[in-house]
């Protein structure tokens, strides 16, 4: 799988895109990123991966919880799928804390990377097996709702 950056979805913001396609773009992202780690073996790449992983992890969580989140939530009347995948974010800024900015030194490190994977493979399951077909079944906006998780993403991101 091609990696792309996060980054490179910005480049045409002249199209809106809807908002579920925009997270499953970045879900692609970062499932590519970890599969290039499971393949390295330079610790030097090891810890760029981690390091970009970390990023797209952190930002994509907190446009989720900024504004794709509370449309949800607020469209579904929601009590249940946005507060668990809300855990599922603490439980994944727990896992980067502890590699953020660390050297990869061998089988635990890998393991907590491999951790994350799994908890990453169940969310993205959870969301788009779940919350984003019923979101896309609400009167939500869906490109409206892209365009503004695309803004605030290129304002991190560029932050």
């Amino acid at each position: 799988m091609e990696t792309q950056t996060s980054t490179m979805n910005q480049k045409n913001p002249t199209k809106a895109q809807d908002a579920t396609e925009l997270l499953i773009a970045d879900h692609n992202i970062v499932s590519g990123l970890f599969t290039e780690f499971e393949k390295s073996k330079s610790n030097a790449e090891k810890k760029q991966l981690v390091s970009k992983i970390c990023i797209e992890l952190t930002v994509h969580a907190q446009i989720e919880e900024e504004i794709f989140y509370p449309a949800v939530k607020l469209a579904l009347k929601d009590k249940e799928l946005v507060p668990e995948a809300r855990v599922e974010h603490q439980s994944l800024d727990a896992l980067i804390k502890q590699v953020k900015g660390i050297e990869p030194d061998g089988e635990i490190f890998d393991a907590k990377i491999m951790v994350m994977y799994e908890y990453v493979k169940h969310h993205v399951k959870e969301e788009q097996e779940k919350m984003f077909p019923k979101a896309k079944a609400t009167s939500l906006n869906m490109h409206e709702l892209g365009s503004k998780l695309a803004e605030r993403k290129a304002a991190l991101l560029a932050g």
